[in-house]
């Protein structure tokens, strides 16, 4: 097993000129850690506007984290194989694939990428629209994996946002693909956007998981936050309303609500022998919080 970071937990460091991706290498080596996730937030790995490949990125940043020697473990985006418009979809499904060109060029051997967008409306995202929309999803999926084949990478689909998450459903979606090598990127977190019980549903799916997303959230009653205006708002540090109506903020680790001791407990009792990435998102001084939350990782794992 590999302890590591997700570059997003600094990335409001990167957006306001604090630390660069390479001082983000930095950052996480001196912090012990053994592995760094890369995501395209303020990371241009492809151009938005011409989806071209920032080979020259891609490069330097390779480069940068084998001299340090830091392993780099996955690449994770956001992506949304459901448009409906067809001309739409086969724009981001060449989008995504740009994505798995600097996947390769930085080495990697495996990625994920997500099949619904994060921001659906709460109201389309029923188990009938999940049914109704999966030969969708399995085909972007099996198109994607043609490609992601073709360059030695493993595809890893994420519990992630209300559409496509809560283990029943994430679980169902790998199994239709009908390929032995896809996996899971399993967000212990993001359970909690649909009100399911992290500790359980992390059991139900380990035996998928190719990579854990380790976080914690603040779990409150809607009716405790009079004058909340962030509702459904998803970024860092602010909090956002579940499927069932709670309110979620980011936290340090082990200082929220979830169980992260017992999560871990979990992990470690059933042999889990990949990668761990650490997802900070609070509304605390980034560098600050994921220090914390890498030393708390580290702390509870030999504990439990």
């Amino acid at each position: 097993m590999k302890f590591g970071m997700s570059a997003y937990c600094l990335t409001p460091a990167m957006e306001q000129g604090r630390m660069s991706v390479y001082d983000v290498i930095d950052f996480a080596k001196a912090h012990g850690c053994e592995h760094i996730e890369f995501v395209p937030f303020s990371l241009p790995f492809v151009d938005p506007q011409s989806s071209k490949l920032n080979e020259s990125l891609c490069d330097s940043v390779r480069e940068k984290c084998e001299s340090v020697g830091l392993e780099i473990s996955t690449y994770s985006v956001n992506a949304d194989l459901l448009k409906p418009d067809e001309s739409d979809r086969r724009r981001e499904i060449e989008r995504v694939k740009r994505h798995i060109d600097a996947a390769a060029r930085l080495g990697l051997k495996r990625m994920r990428y997500d099949t619904s967008s994060f921001r659906r409306p709460f109201e389309t995202n029923t188990v009938e629209n999940f049914y109704r929309e999966l030969p969708m999803m399995i085909d972007g999926i099996r198109e994607l994996h043609d490609y992601t084949s073709e360059r030695g990478i493993t595809t890893t689909l994420e519990n992630h946002g209300f559409f496509v998450n809560g283990s029943d459903r994430i679980l169902h979606l790998i199994q239709s693909c009908g390929f032995d090598d896809i996996k899971m990127t399993l967000d212990v977190g993001n359970f909690q956007c649909v009100d399911e019980d992290s500790v359980a549903a992390v059991k139900k799916c380990l035996p998928y998981a190719e990579i854990i997303h380790l976080k914690d959230f603040y779990v409150r009653k809607k009716s405790a936050l009079p004058g909340q205006t962030e509702m459904f708002n998803c970024n860092m540090g602010s909090w956002f309303e579940t499927m069932g109506g709670r309110m979620l903020r980011g936290s340090i680790l082990g200082q929220g609500d979830l169980d992260i001791w017992e999560i871990l407990r979990v992990v470690k009792a059933s042999g889990f022998d990949g990668y761990i990435s650490l997802e900070f998102e609070g509304m605390e001084p980034c560098e600050q919080g994921t220090e914390i939350s890498l030393a708390m990782a580290r702390a509870i794992w030999e504990r439990v």
